[in-house]
């Protein structure tokens, strides 16, 4: 990487780019959105910033483990409070999203059909079922991870690495629609999701019991099983869509972890 690259990434990391995207991605009380019309910078702009957010998401999480261990809460119930506090967090966006998605992609038979479901705010038969897995699966994964003493390096890696999935796909799909959260925000620029996809991989980088070569292989997986689908249903992206994507793709990192490490505490 020669200088003028390093020049072009400090152009693009602009420090209110942190506010935007926490207020896209997070319900923290925070400022207003420093992007307001006007300003000439588009909200996409801060994208290369949603993992450093996942990241905040993350150690919120493992913060309220901590707080729960020392209470000598048990694993199960403590897992619970982890997959609550990042819901509480986002807002449950990236769940709402994954729901929408489920429901528009197999109950609509074209894809103005599908658009118009996944923007009914009522739930259907397949959002519910794919909730629930989800919310399950990440339950139990979670609780594995803690009795293995790898909570942190699991929480932490799945929460950054599945928001660098996201602005991969906002890149590289078009917006499937007029409207909606992802076409006000904006898509963005190469640049950006260069240094957000960076992001990821450091954080696969520095994952603690795993391979990082694995980790990789299922996040790079998950986001084009999620793009594919969304491309051949919808035409390409929605909020819905990034949103669905950082569930499976934190889904699939966290049972990596499970697969990968291995409790050796004697019987």
């Amino acid at each position: 990487m020669n200088v003028t690259d390093m020049r072009k990434i400090r152009a693009t990391m602009h420090l209110r780019d942190l506010t935007t995207a926490f207020m896209l991605l997070t319900r923290l009380p925070l400022p207003a959105a420093p992007h307001a019309p006007g300003t000439g910078r588009a909200a996409a702009h801060a994208a290369w910033a949603y993992p450093l957010v996942g990241l905040s998401v993350g150690l919120i999480a493992v913060a309220i483990a901590w707080m729960m261990q020392s209470l000598g809460v048990v694993s199960p119930i403590t897992a619970l409070f982890v997959v609550l506090s990042s819901i509480v967090v986002t807002g449950a966006m990236h769940e709402d999203g994954l729901a929408d998605c489920a429901d528009g992609f197999w109950g609509g038979w074209d894809m103005a059909k599908r658009l118009g479901i996944m923007k009914d705010s009522q739930i259907g038969t397949y959002g519910v079922i794919a909730l629930v897995m989800s919310l399950l699966l990440r339950w139990y994964v979670i609780t594995q991870m803690i009795e293995k003493d790898v909570l942190m390096g699991a929480v932490l890696t799945a929460a950054v690495m599945s928001r660098g999935a996201m602005v991969w796909v906002m890149y590289r799909l078009p917006h499937a629609r007029k409207d909606g959260l992802a076409q006000q925000t904006g898509r963005p620029t190469g640049q950006t999701t260069m240094i957000a996809v960076g992001f990821a991989a450091v954080a696969a980088v520095l994952a603690p019991e795993v391979s990082t070569f694995w980790l990789i292989v299922v996040a790079v997986l998950s986001t084009l099983g999620v793009a594919t689908l969304a491309r051949r249903k919808i035409g390409g992206q929605t909020g819905d869509v990034l949103g669905a994507t950082q569930q499976i793709v934190e889904l699939g990192i966290l049972i990596a972890f499970d697969t990968m490490v291995y409790d050796w505490t004697p019987d």
